[in-house]
């Protein structure tokens, strides 16, 4: 598959890419997308990497697995391509938070590619799925790929942010220094969690500025 992955990460993954595990992942990713139709496009599969140098890295969000939809995915977590109305659940409600949050009217597209232009990170624990079954990638391998990934950002950069929304998300808090990032978790954006009071006014975008202007860093424009 050709895939895109910015040069800074090729260089901190390429001892990855040469472990059992992550020949045996690809062996099955490659499988699954002759066999059946999955999401993102191949060459989609990385653009959370593609898009958001290492170097460049200030905010960390951690989604679950792509869209299941058709058309909806292309690579980075929540995010969905430009042209996709209505927009996904979990993805109206970021954005009603950050309307109520930072007074931000809401955006006429669902893609999160500014965002990641502008130094945060969107990274599925798992990066690929079967069109129309959640979760039918889980277990292969991407989980330990991306574990590293959160390792590997935690030890060698400094004051990041990461954003851990829901149950699974939050069982990434052992991979992260707290020492030097800072954690901010809430329930997740989707319906059933928002609904009961588990996201909405959490603050984490204005909190996330807050701690980068502190940290001399520019903020994000959300």
């Amino acid at each position: 598959m050709d895939v895109k992955i910015e040069e800074s990460w090729k260089e901190q993954l390429k001892e990855e890419f040469d472990k059992d595990y992550f020949r045996e992942l690809t062996s099955f990713v490659k499988q699954e997308y002759s066999k059946y139709q999955c999401l993102p496009k191949g060459k989609e599969i990385f653009n959370a990497f593609h898009y958001t140098p290492f170097d460049e890295v200030k905010v960390v969000i951690i989604g679950q697995d792509p869209y299941p939809t058709p058309g909806h995915a292309h690579g980075l977590c929540f995010s969905v391509q430009e042209h996709v109305k209505p927009f996904p659940a979990s993805l109206k409600n970021i954005f009603r938070e950050i309307q109520t949050d930072l007074g931000k009217e809401i955006p006429e597209n669902g893609s999160l590619i500014r965002w990641a232009k502008q130094g945060v990170l969107l990274l599925n624990a798992v990066l690929t799925v079967r069109a129309g079954q959640p979760r039918s990638h889980q277990g292969k391998g991407w989980e330990k790929f991306t574990n590293s990934v959160i390792q590997k950002l935690s030890a060698e950069k400094e004051n990041l942010v990461f954003l851990l929304w829901g149950g699974d998300a939050k069982k990434k808090i052992p991979l992260i220094d707290q020492s030097k990032h800072l954690i901010l978790t809430s329930g997740h954006p989707s319906p059933l969690s928002a609904n009961k009071g588990y996201w909405f006014g959490n603050k984490h975008f204005s909190k996330t500025n807050n701690f980068l202007r502190e940290k001399g860093k520019n903020e994000i424009n959300w």
